[in-house]
């Protein structure tokens, strides 16, 4: 760790390597949605997530060796589930590697339902929702890419939504928010 700083109070922090593992950062925790190419959903959990600007499209990295990169290039279609924080585990499990035949046991332990305007599937229980269409992919962060979508459909359960009769703090006192810590 270099002693030079740009204030008295801030250190330094050596960008020729990557600077993610040296602080912490928060971030939401989604289940990503795709189809296998013989139909079955596949679910990946992603935190390098975030709204891209303000109208409705979203973003997220990911590595073009997943097959979720190569389910949504191949079918243009994708799911967005918020997990709750009691759904931390399963979610966290959903990174787990396939098996030598291909098959990855942790999503039998997920309920899903379809998605209504694209081909894809829900988990249960989550809460919040999106549908998108591949909006486009953008190369070269490294081993990684960023894939957006527009959002063509969005769910929620009625007790996160924000209501003009409700103070936000009580919405997010009696809905917490599952925040991914990373890394």
């Amino acid at each position: 760790m270099s002693a030079e700083t740009t204030s008295s109070r801030l250190v330094n922090i050596d960008t020729s390597q990557p600077v993610w593992d040296r602080f912490f950062t928060v971030a939401p925790l989604v289940l990503i949605g795709t189809n296998d190419p013989d139909g079955s959903p596949d679910f990946a959990p992603k935190h390098m997530v975030t709204p891209m600007g303000w109208q409705n499209y979203f973003g997220f990295v990911c590595a073009p060796t997943h097959s979720t990169c190569s389910n949504i290039q191949r079918t243009g279609e994708f799911t967005v589930s918020f997990p709750r924080p009691s759904q931390v585990l399963y979610s966290s499990l959903a990174a787990s590697p396939r098996m030598a035949d291909g098959e990855k046991p942790v999503l039998d332990y997920f309920k899903t339902f379809p998605a209504s305007h694209i081909e894809g599937n829900f988990i249960d229980e989550a809460y919040l929702y999106f549908e998108c269409r591949h909006f486009k992919t953008v190369d070269g962060f490294g081993p990684n890419c960023l894939i957006t979508g527009e959002i063509v459909a969005a769910y929620a359960e009625p007790a996160f939504l924000r209501s003009s009769e409700l103070d936000d703090q009580e919405v997010i006192h009696d809905s917490p928010l599952l925040a991914y810590v990373a890394p």
